[in-house]
C-alpha cells in the first residue's frame, strides 16, 4: 500500500511543516498531477454513510477570484494561491439522495439493490431524526477539509483554510443555489512565500498530555 511509503516519522513532520498560509507565491502553480491527486483525495474523504453530502467547486476564473476577494475581507490568498476550492454542502439532502447513493453501490460493488434495501432504510430512518439536515451536511464537510489539507502537507503543497468569507455573497457569485448547493469554507492552496513570517514561527500546541487523554 502508498501509505506504507510513509513513516510515523514523516507524517509528523509534514504536519509540523503545515500551517495556515497568509502570502503564498501567485508565480507558482500546483503541477497538473499534484492537483489532481488532491482533487482525489477530496473525493475519498469519508462521509457518515458514505452519503457524500458536498460538492467541491474549485475556481480556476481570475475574474470570480477577483470578484469573491471582496467578500473575503480581502485575504490576498483568494487571488494569489494556485488553486482555490469552496467546500460546498448540497442543500436539503433527502431520501432521494439515499437512493442515489444505494445506486452507485450496487454498481461499483457488483451487487444486488435489494441487498442494500436494509441498509438504505436505517440511513433514511437516521436522517428522519436529525433536525437539520444542512447542520449536519456542514460537519461532514470539515471531514473533507481535514483530509485535503493533510494529503497537501504530505505531497509539500500549502493550505490555508478560510472561514472569513461571506456565504451569501460567494453563492450568488458561484451561481450555487442554482445547482443545489451552499457554501461552507474556502481553501487556499499553493505555495507560501519566504516573506510569509507565520511560515517561520514555532507551532504552538498544548502538550500531547494535554489534549489526550486515555479511560
Amino acid at each position: 500500500m502508498a501509505a506504507r511509503n510513509f513513516s510515523s516519522e514523516s507524517v509528523l513532520e509534514a504536519l509540523n511543516w503545515r500551517y495556515a498560509t497568509k502570502m503564498f507565491d501567485a508565480s507558482k502553480k500546483i503541477p497538473a498531477e499534484t492537483w489532481s491527486a488532491l482533487e482525489q483525495s477530496l473525493v475519498l474523504a469519508p462521509s457518515s454513510f458514505g452519503l457524500e453530502p458536498w460538492k467541491f467547486f474549485v475556481v480556476d476564473d481570475v475574474a470570480i477570484r477577483q470578484k469573491l476577494l471582496e467578500f473575503t475581507w480581502k485575504q490576498s490568498q483568494v487571488l494569489d494561491a494556485s488553486h482555490l476550492v469552496v467546500l460546498a454542502i448540497k442543500t436539503g439532502l433527502d431520501e432521494t439522495d439515499v437512493d442515489r447513493s444505494m445506486a452507485r453501490i450496487s454498481e461499483v460493488r457488483g451487487v444486488d439493490l435489494e441487498s442494500l434495501q436494509g441498509f438504505s432504510n436505517v440511513v433514511k430512518g437516521f436522517m428522519k431524526g436529525i433536525p437539520d439536515v444542512d447542520s449536519w451536511s456542514t460537519r461532514q464537510v470539515y471531514i473533507a477539509l481535514g483530509q485535503l489539507m493533510v494529503s497537501a502537507a504530505l505531497l509539500g503543497i500549502d493550505t490555508c483554510p478560510i472561514e472569513g468569507f461571506m456565504p451569501d455573497q460567494y453563492d450568488e457569485i458561484l451561481g450555487l443555489p442554482e445547482m443545489g448547493y451552499r457554501s461552507v469554507v474556502v481553501c487556499a492552496a499553493g505555495y507560501r512565500l519566504d516573506e510569509d513570517k507565520y511560515a517561520h514561527l514555532p507551532k504552538v500546541r498544548f502538550p500531547v498530555e494535554d489534549k489526550v487523554q486515555h479511560i
